[in-house]
């Protein structure tokens, strides 16, 4: 082992150990980008000698960079969500009116889900205890939803105890009707339909809800002032 000069007790980095990880870590995320190609390509049952032969590569150098395919599978699932929910999460900011807010949410999923059909499937899948899946994508989801509503609950003293269901609620509704509708070969809708009948549909939710709370919300509210200054909106 190569040490300081001297001193046997404070070894160097060996450089050769150092552009090996860097050459694994390359080597697995090109495995997985010729996985999601694939999967994109030939439909979510794809096999390991399929993403071989996309790289060129022998099937055994792709197991090399991981602990199996149960690991693979899950490596793919994440980037795929990762990739999902960084659209989808900026569209949870305070910004714009309530009903931009839902659209843009809303339509950015569905047309995500048209546009991707095969990493929908793979994602929503059966997958083992633990593992990454649509539901890890749908808590993060739903768990900033709840932040927000959380937040506007307690301007007006109300229970944040609410917040939960009324985001998971609501989370769970729009993922029924996409995954519904992609799984209708029948159907004749197409996703801006959709967009709009869950756009329409989720600000119902959201007004019924503010009715039932006593607290009025039009979808032509700026999301930040209702969190910012709820008091404009108690009833006199």
């Amino acid at each position: 082992m190569t040490t300081t000069s001297g001193n046997p007790e404070h070894p160097v980095a060996d450089g050769r150990a150092t552009r090996w990880h860097g050459h694994k870590a390359r080597r697995r995320a090109d495995v997985i980008d010729a996985a999601i190609t694939v999967i994109e390509e030939h439909g979510d049952d794809v096999s390991v000698q399929q993403i071989a032969d996309r790289l060129n590569l022998p099937r055994p150098v792709v197991y090399r960079h991981f602990d199996g395919r149960t690991d693979l599978d899950e490596q793919i699932r994440r980037q795929i969500l990762d990739s999902l929910l960084a659209q989808i999460m900026p569209t949870l900011h305070p910004d714009g009116t309530v009903a931009d807010a839902v659209r843009g949410a809303v339509g950015t999923y569905v047309r995500w889900v048209e546009r991707h059909p095969n990493l929908h499937r793979f994602i929503s899948g059966p997958v083992p205890q633990g593992d990454s899946s649509l539901a890890g994508a749908r808590d993060q989801i739903g768990s900033r939803l709840a932040d927000l509503f959380a937040i506007w609950l307690s301007r007006f003293g109300i229970d944040q105890g609410r917040a939960r269901p009324m985001a998971f609620g609501i989370i769970g509704f729009v993922d029924g009707v996409v995954n519904s509708w992609r799984a209708d070969s029948a159907s004749t809708l197409a996703s801006d339909q959709v967009e709009g009948i869950l756009t329409e549909s989720v600000l119902a939710l959201f007004e019924g809800n503010a009715r039932s709370l006593g607290v009025p919300l039009e979808r032509d509210a700026v999301v930040g002032d209702l969190l910012a200054r709820p008091e404009a909106l108690r009833t006199e």
